[in-house]
């Protein structure tokens, strides 16, 4: 009976996680336009999103945005750790009872729950490679990102 418990309540918090989706309230994955093949990918969780779906969402939308501009590969030409760290205070209470003239009292201390929102910012340039021709070391083929990648990303 514990283990059923236990996965449903994994599978409920996996429900609350950022789906792969536009930049919204609860985050999301963006590509803005730097240069004429340079981009940002932008890609932010919440709470109960982990660092490596942000990095899947990060890889995902930067294989969608290469191929979206007629690419074949791309370069990480930089990424940075955007990360935001903060906290959900629960704050304590007290709670007296009165038998008589006798006075019980119950205190719960605060509690603090470190909240960690993953998030990434990647520079991406799209490479455009004719059939046959050798790719960079350094380069990444946006059909194998969207190939292995793809499939295990919830979209929103």
């Amino acid at each position: 009976m514990r283990p059923t418990i236990y996965c449903l309540a994994v599978l409920a918090l996996a429900a609350c996680s950022t789906p792969y989706q536009e930049m919204g309230f609860s985050g999301g994955v963006a590509a803005q336009q730097m240069t004429a093949d340079t981009y940002r990918i932008v890609s932010r969780g919440n709470g109960y999103t982990g660092r490596t779906q942000v990095q899947d969402y990060t890889m995902l939308k930067a294989a969608e945005t290469t191929k979206a501009n007629g690419g074949t590969h791309f370069r990480i030409v930089s990424a940075q750790d955007a990360t935001r760290e903060g906290a959900f205070v629960n704050p304590g209470h007290a709670n007296t009872t009165f038998y008589g003239n006798t006075a019980s009292t119950t205190y719960s201390p605060a509690t603090v729950t470190p909240i960690i929102k993953p998030g990434e910012d990647t520079y991406i340039r799209v490479l455009t490679l004719a059939p046959g021709q050798t790719a960079p070391p350094d380069a990444i083929s946006a059909d194998e990102i969207i190939q292995f990648v793809g499939p295990r990303v919830t979209r929103g």
